[in-house]
């Protein structure tokens, strides 16, 4: 686990995540990867009211908006990390959103993809790398 302090606030970022520059994290799970939204990028949204993913068998880009995030303060797109197909997604924080905001890294997981181009893991931001841009932030 990697800490980073943020203003008052502390993050901490398990080893095993990778984070692309626009705080989507990926986290290997044998031939799958979960996505989701690092706990820096949910405490910055402040309130989630709503939460919007893709399909189940939808294909995503790296780089390409995969769905959007509300609070009170914006309303943010979100960008797949890697390229893949959607095999499962989070039915639990469509319907409370707050599950995002309360365990980002946890229970508040967004969605599980089946990479097409596995290398693209190893070109996302390991945990020491991401928390040095945080803390620069």
């Amino acid at each position: 686990m990697t800490t980073a302090s943020a203003g008052p606030m502390a993050f901490d970022f398990p080893d095993q995540f990778r984070f692309a520059d626009s705080h989507e994290y990926v986290r290997p799970e044998a031939e799958f990867v979960r996505v989701g939204l690092s706990a820096y990028a949910v405490d910055q949204l402040g309130d989630i009211v709503f939460v919007d993913l893709p399909d189940v068998g939808s294909e995503l880009s790296r780089g390409n908006s995969f769905g959007t995030v509300e609070s009170v303060k914006a309303v943010e797109e979100m960008y797949a990390p890697i390229t893949g197909e959607v095999l499962q997604r989070n039915e639990a924080v469509l319907a409370n959103p707050e599950e995002l905001q309360n365990d980002p890294h946890g229970e508040g997981w967004l969605l599980v993809i089946r990479p097409s181009v596995p290398p693209q893991i190893d070109e996302l931001m390991d945990s020491v790398t991401y928390t040095a841009k945080v803390a620069a932030a």
